[in-house]
């Protein structure tokens, strides 16, 4: 009888004594203390695991397994939570000590230069600067390609550690590099005082006073046709009405991700005038009656968020209204996928960006568990001009039956590449010829990307569809974010389906198998000379069937654009 009771009470003795270390990887006293000194007083709240991700990553330039225990210690997280949203997301750079074969370095570059090699940079020469480069700036700079940085109006394009360099070239990449020069932050936007100068947040305060009601609002937003800017093209006024009719307290979730290659109108438009979508968001978050805010703005974009940061204490300082909901800014990190809102809200909450399965949707249950307005950054831009001068004014725009404005994105061999603001449903021929100058010289016009990588390839002799939500689907592209990249007779489908699949595979979350596996075996089987056609065709079924969310839906139609009306360039 003993025999048994006495392990029996071993076991129960061994239990209740306490850990002497946590399990995993024991915390080093030096990485702790350079945690602790980083972080300061911050909150060490699950949610802002990125915020401090981002707070080590940038002052060490890698994040070292001891930092990555210790700041699970500080954050009373298990060691596997963190790395795997460290080692989720492209601008982490995580070194680990111990991988098989050998120990790493722990050294980390002195600078690393980004070069986009999206598809209109590609077109551009980003090839040669990947080449050229490294062998240029030296062993201890690290010079690796990127997918979509937002400057495609500005192609070839890079960034030497967080300052962007537009037309890039050798020389001016080295200048930068060798100057070591930090975030370069938009000089001439109009500030805080200055947009109220000038009638900034009146609108914002007739709310507030009672001169105009959340309905009249509502009604406003409906009656102009405004729909979601940030590709998925949902009626704004009725998002509005059903967040509002969900349960209290609600959330509020601003995505400026951009992360669409061909996309760069937010920046352009945040580098100006940022006010006027700080105004927007506040109207959008009093109708609807939020508590708090939450901008999420890609990492790419370093000035922005530097000036950014400095508007929003403005004002904090100062409000433009009573109990102003607080606003937070969440910085990105590097993942195409947090465009799509459930992975951005899963983001936000200091997760991996993966796609939640729907429903319950957003406007549900989203960020933190609740009722959240989601909104892009465009959409919100317009809400100030909307209601100044009426639902009218803006519906009252558009081509060829459509109605509204729509800011294109256009890059490519165009003359004039920028954000165009033209009628919703001009056609991409009158696009080119009245905002862009026309085409390049010596370039005639062969294909267009309709909607970014995602909104597949047409030929030219398809230049009369107009450019809008839903009159694109037809041919087997959409409008998405409206970024449109101009392909001439010196370009191929091909070549552009190859750099948009190599594109995918990367940014896919791996979350689902259609989408993890069909982007690795799509790109493998059209980087053959000789496309397996069928294979193409019953693959991309799976994927548009199968996949979780839109990126593994939309990935197939640069291929099967290709299959269907580029057939000459296959055989």
């Amino acid at each position: 009888m003993n025999q048994i009771v006495i392990p029996i009470l071993a076991v129960a003795a061994t239990k209740q004594r306490k850990r002497e270390a946590p399990r995993g990887r024991r915390v080093d006293p030096q990485a702790l203390l350079e945690v602790q000194a980083l972080l300061g007083s911050a909150s060490r709240q699950a949610d802002l695991l990125i915020e401090h991700l981002h707070l080590i990553n940038d002052r060490y330039g890698q994040l070292s397994t001891p930092h990555l225990a210790a700041l699970a210690q500080e954050m009373r997280l298990a060691q596997t939570e963190v790395y795997e949203v460290a080692t989720f997301y492209h601008h982490f750079d995580v070194v680990r000590e111990d991988t098989p074969g050998g120990v790493v370095s722990t050294v980390a570059p002195a600078i690393t230069v980004r070069v986009c090699d999206g598809l209109s940079c590609e077109m551009a020469g980003a090839k040669d600067l990947l080449a050229r480069l490294p062998d240029i700036l030296g062993a201890d700079v690290r010079v690796i390609a990127a997918p979509c940085i937002g400057r495609c109006e500005q192609a070839p394009a890079a960034v030497v550690g967080q300052h962007p360099v537009g037309n890039a070239t050798v020389e001016t990449v080295s200048a930068k590099v060798a100057a070591k020069t930090t975030t370069h932050v938009p000089e001439h936007f109009i500030d805080y005082a200055t947009y109220q100068s000038h009638g900034g947040y009146a609108l914002l305060q007739k709310c507030v006073d009672g001169g105009i009601d959340a309905e009249t609002l509502i009604k406003t937003m409906e009656d102009s046709g405004l729909r979601g800017l940030g590709g998925a093209g949902f009626p704004a006024g009725r998002k509005w009405r059903i967040v509002r009719g969900e349960a209290a307290p609600r959330l509020m979730a601003i995505n400026i991700d951009e992360g669409e290659p061909g996309t760069f109108k937010d920046r352009t438009y945040l580098e100006r005038d940022p006010h006027r979508f700080l105004e927007g968001m506040l109207v959008a978050g009093w109708v609807v009656g939020v508590s708090a805010i939450y901008i999420y703005l890609r990492d790419e974009y370093h000035g922005c968020r530097t000036m950014l940061e400095a508007e929003l204490a403005k004002l904090a300082a100062n409000p433009p209204m009573p109990n102003m909901p607080q606003i937070h800014l969440r910085r990105g990190a590097g993942a195409y996928i947090c465009g799509e809102e459930s992975a951005m809200i899963e983001s936000i909450e200091g997760k991996r960006g993966m796609p939640r399965l729907r429903p319950p949707y957003v406007a549900q249950v989203g960020l933190f568990g609740r009722p959240t307005l989601e909104h892009n950054f465009e959409t919100l831009y317009w809400v100030r001009q909307i209601v100044e001068q009426g639902a009218a004014w803006f519906a009252g725009h558009g081509r060829n039956g459509r109605k509204g404005l729509r800011s294109f994105s256009v890059s490519g061999r165009v003359k004039k590449p920028g954000v165009h603001l033209a009628p919703a449903g001009i056609t991409v021929q009158e696009l080119v010829d009245e905002y862009c100058g026309g085409m390049l010289d010596g370039h005639s016009f062969y294909a267009y990307l309709p909607g970014g990588a995602s909104g597949g390839i047409l030929p030219a002799s398809m230049n009369a569809i107009p450019l809008d939500f839903d009159t694109l689907q037809p041919y087997g592209c959409f409008i998405g974010s409206a970024a449109v990249i101009i392909l001439s007779d010196k370009d191929t489908a091909v070549d552009a389906a190859r750099n948009m699949m190599r594109f995918f595979k990367h940014e896919s979350c791996g979350q689902c198998t259609p989408c993890r596996v069909g982007t690795a075996k799509a790109l493998a089987l059209i980087e053959q000379p000789k496309w397996d056609i069928p294979l193409l065709e019953d693959l991309s079924f799976v994927m548009r069937d199968a996949s979780i969310c839109g990126l593994g839906q939309a990935a197939p139609n640069p291929v099967d654009c290709v299959i269907k009306y580029f057939p000459h360039e296959l055989t």
